[in-house]
């Protein structure tokens, strides 16, 4: 796997609960084993420091995704290797960055969202708030309010999916391994295209 001398970005995209984010620090941690010098760029951390207390209103993660694309643009710029971690549920999110930066390539975690659903509930309170789908489903039922909560991609609002996407993989199944054999493969083609 050699990468051009020119800096490249992969985005890593899909539903809360899909797997991206392992797979971002598994690719991560992959390439920095080969010796290529990779940034790892994750909205749920990059997010706090754009809006120290969101309110992850459908406005602000527009505004969000926009400053995510631009910190990209600008490591690009600069000569690094970024891998972005993020959902972008519109396509117009990602073709932002496809449109300002030469070496990029959108890789689509696809995940049935039952899977999301209990991969997500299982996650632990950290960057992200917990419970994300049950709450969501539950104000969806009830009507009721939730603090804090705003809209969750694949109840509230649905990931467009893009035919033009670079990868994609199914990893509703896959285990992390099998899921990261694949996505590696694909990037030694595209490394080998460049």
């Amino acid at each position: 796997m050699k990468p051009g001398a020119q800096g490249f970005a992969v985005w890593f995209v899909g539903l809360p609960g899909s797997g991206k984010s392992a797979l971002a620090r598994g690719v991560a941690d992959h390439l920095r084993g080969r010796g290529v010098d990779v940034i790892l760029l994750q909205m749920d951390e990059r997010r706090k420091a754009y809006f120290p207390e969101p309110q992850y209103t459908a406005r602000e993660r527009e505004a969000a995704y926009a400053m995510f694309v631009d910190e990209a643009v600008e490591l690009v710029g600069q000569g690094h290797n970024v891998l972005m971690d993020g959902s972008a549920h519109t396509v117009s999110m990602r073709d932002r960055a496809r449109s300002r930066i030469p070496r990029f390539a959108e890789v689509f975690v696809r995940c049935e969202l039952d899977e999301a659903i209990r991969r997500e509930a299982g996650r632990p309170e950290g960057l992200v708030a917990a419970d994300l789908y049950r709450r969501a489903l539950r104000r969806r039922q009830t009507g009721e309010p939730c603090q804090g909560l705003g809209e969750v991609i694949g109840v509230d609002v649905p990931f467009e999916e893009d035919p033009g996407a670079e990868f994609t993989i199914d990893n509703t199944r896959l285990t992390r391994e099998q899921t990261l054999g694949k996505v590696l493969h694909f990037l030694d083609t595209w490394f080998a295209s460049a």
